[in-house]
């Protein structure tokens, strides 16, 4: 089953063309506390080294910690596996992206969400032509 997803699938984990290339030049770097798994090998075209990561279930791109995007995006040379780091207290956990979800946010008065809009208050006067 595996196998068919890799081959018709390019949202879930990786696909047959990325096992192969992964496995002719990628050299594994890192892996996030989320199960994906960074990698490096090769030149694109401005000549940096190429970078890419295969997910650990479902493509979503939110799901790249800080310190991996910044890696990916060549910011940093160095990967956060090479370097000691640990969230300070105020830094919350990775919340992934609700967009069209359930978890979407839904301000209070929306279609959407249970509620009234919030009256207007007077101090803002509406555009209208030739006025």
């Amino acid at each position: 089953m595996k196998f068919l997803l890799q081959i018709f699938t390019w949202w879930n984990g990786q696909t047959l063309g990325t096992r192969l290339h992964t496995w002719r030049f990628g050299t594994r770097v890192g892996q996030d506390e989320a199960g994906n798994i960074y990698y490096q090998g090769g030149k694109d075209s401005e000549g940096r080294t190429r970078r890419w990561v295969i997910y650990n279930g479902y493509a979503d791109a939110s799901a790249i910690p800080p310190g991996w995007h910044g890696w990916m995006h060549h910011r940093t040379d160095v990967s956060p596996a090479d370097e000691t780091y640990s969230p300070r207290e105020w830094q919350k956990p990775h919340k992934p992206n609700g967009t069209g979800s359930i978890n979407a946010y839904r301000p209070p008065g929306s279609i959407s969400a249970p509620g009234e809009r919030p009256r207007v208050t007077g101090d803002y006067d509406a555009w209208t032509p030739r006025s």
